[in-house]
């Protein structure tokens, strides 16, 4: 059985936020901080992982992912993850 995750990086050089969902979140978290070579968040390194959320369905881990990232989502991003 998989299992997905929703997880949030944040920048602290940049004051970045990055969203995204993955099934393997290791190899993700690598790729964003070492691997990859082109994309958004090579531009904004390090990341480091503030926040994730395991599910057992897809679906739902992608429906938390666009919460996440609208405009209520990433207040409270901003306004209470990241003031922890």
């Amino acid at each position: 059985m998989s299992e997905f995750v929703v997880y949030i990086l944040h920048s602290e050089k940049y004051d970045k936020i990055y969203t995204g969902y993955t099934s393997n979140l290791i190899a993700r978290f690598k790729s964003h901080n070492e691997l990859s070579n082109k994309g958004w968040t090579i531009r904004f390194r390090p990341w480091r992982v503030i926040y994730v959320e395991f599910f057992v369905v897809k679906k739902e881990a992608m429906k938390k992912e666009k919460y996440l990232k609208s405009g209520v989502g990433r207040s409270w991003i901003y306004g209470d993850l990241l003031k922890r």
